[in-house]
């Protein structure tokens, strides 16, 4: 299989299980450097927006109307993040569009050089630059993990790492499980993990965690400049389907 046809399969329209975890493989990896590179750059994780209701909810009671009002325009912009990734996904589906899911991915990569270009100035202008920048990256994770749940018909996420730490739980436990009594016996079938989806999720938490290091690492000795190889991974998925549109659009002319 070449090159081409591989990064092609990846954003296919036409859907297989195992394009489906390739993809979530290099965006999960993809998540979790952007998630700890961000953090350097803004000392904010923006991959979950569980810590950053908790922190609107804890500012708001205390007084600091400023910080839960910063709070809930990162909220907003994952939720927008994730309105423009149906919003352009179902555009493409609707105009029969080869690039259905690799629009969403070229706007990510595109955000990411943003993010990027804003970090040269956050020391000149921090009290403007940081909350941008966070509401940057909370859009790129809104945007992403949006395109993977769509891709995936909402069996994998990207970002939502609390909740395959969940699902990971829920089969260990299944595993784990000691089936006693024969499954006649309690008109039951017996318990059984499902180890395939496992494995999927075990690796899937472990790239984010090692996106996450190579994200820190990269962000502390490259800076703003680390955030290029992502947006490139990100382009090259998306310039096939892409391609094959503008290609199939001059050919109608």
């Amino acid at each position: 299989m070449t090159i081409p046809h591989h990064l092609r399969r990846l954003t296919a329209v036409q859907r297989t299980p195992e394009a489906n975890r390739q993809l979530a493989y290099v965006l999960t990896f993809i998540a979790g450097a952007v998630n700890a590179g961000g953090f350097l750059a803004v000392q904010q994780y923006t991959s979950h927006m569980s810590g950053i209701v908790s922190l609107m909810a804890d500012h708001l009671a205390l007084g600091g109307i400023v910080v839960a009002m910063q709070g809930l325009a990162a909220l907003l912009s994952f939720l927008a993040g994730a309105a423009s990734s149906a919003f352009l996904i179902n555009f493409g589906r609707r105009s029969r569009l080869a690039s259905e899911f690799a629009m969403p991915l070229l706007l990510e990569a595109l955000l990411l050089v943003c993010f990027g270009l804003l970090g040269a100035n956050l020391e000149l202008l921090r009290w403007l630059y940081v909350p941008t920048t966070v509401m940057v990256l909370c859009y790129i994770m809104g945007l992403q993990n949006a395109m993977i749940t769509k891709v995936s018909k909402a069996e994998i996420r990207t970002t939502h790492v609390t909740g395959m730490v969940t699902d990971i739980g829920i089969e260990l436990g299944k595993l784990f499980y000691w089936n006693l009594a024969p499954a006649e016996a309690v008109g039951l079938p017996p318990v059984r993990a499902d180890r395939a989806k496992l494995r999927v999720l075990i690796t899937l938490v472990s790239l984010f965690f090692v996106g996450g290091v190579a994200g820190a690492y990269s962000f502390f000795h490259f800076g703003f400049g680390s955030t290029l190889p992502l947006a490139a991974v990100l382009m090259m998925l998306a310039v096939m389907p892409i391609a094959d549109d503008i290609r199939s659009f001059l050919l109608r002319q």
